[in-house]
């Protein structure tokens, strides 16, 4: 849906020879989230960009130092990006993905603990969660890791106070407003309450990524059966 008021164009900052900072505005907002993801659209076809890294609320531009210079770089985006104005088609092309979940202990051995925080029950946990529908907000941390907002506020539970050195892949966490899935083995301090079976990196993919930013995610509670039979693994911890 497009927001009434969009955001004003970005403020651009550089942040090294080769990379400058777009800044679009101080707060979170879907409507922030989607001029984000038009201007990334309009600098993907840019020549002399390198990559693009798009956040809650700034878009991180890298290009080539030898095409641009601080100069021509911004004057290449402004010009780029002068249209304020999203695409109503791009609008209607974000997806929804739906990632099943086996939460329970088993996998998720923060879920009593969220639980116990919140003053629910740990069933009740997994209706909350699996019940919203979350928005990609960000790219970041580690190939494929999507940071998906917003987790109703009776979930709000700050991160570990000691982060684990290993967390297993496909682990679902949540922290703060936020839940995300843990695309490949890393340390990690997010509260873990269940796992996927499915795989969220595709190595041989133009996309590398299952989930991209602006896409409309979905958890759906599976038992351990349908869990192992979809390929999932118990091990990690």
């Amino acid at each position: 849906m497009i927001q009434a008021v969009l955001p004003p164009l970005p403020d651009i900052d550089m942040v090294s020879d080769n990379a400058c900072l777009l800044t679009f505005s101080q707060t979170i907002s879907e409507a922030v989230s989607d001029r984000i993801a038009h201007v990334s659209h309009q600098l993907t076809s840019l020549s002399g960009i390198i990559d693009l890294v798009p956040s809650y609320t700034t878009l991180l531009v890298i290009f080539d130092g030898d095409h641009y210079d601080r100069f021509a770089i911004c004057k290449a985006i402004r010009d780029r990006i002068a249209d304020p104005v999203p695409n109503t088609s791009q609008q209607t092309d974000v997806r929804e993905i739906v990632i099943p979940v086996y939460y329970g202990t088993e996998v998720g051995p923060d879920l009593d603990d969220v639980a116990a925080h919140c003053g629910m029950s740990s069933n009740e946990v997994i209706k909350q969660h699996s019940s919203n529908l979350y928005r990609a907000y960000a790219i970041g941390f580690t190939p494929g890791f999507a940071f998906l907002g917003n987790t109703p506020a009776a979930l709000h539970i700050g991160r570990k106070t000691t982060p684990r050195l290993k967390v297993p892949i496909g682990s679902v966490a949540i922290a703060e407003n936020q839940t995300a899935v843990y695309p490949s083995v890393t340390p990690g301090g997010w509260q873990i309450i269940g796992r996927t079976p499915i795989q969220l990196i595709d190595w041989g993919s133009d996309n590398l990524a299952l989930i991209a930013m602006g896409d409309k995610v979905r958890f759906e509670p599976i038992s351990r059966q349908d869990f192992l039979a979809q390929g999932g693994k118990l091990d990690g911890f």
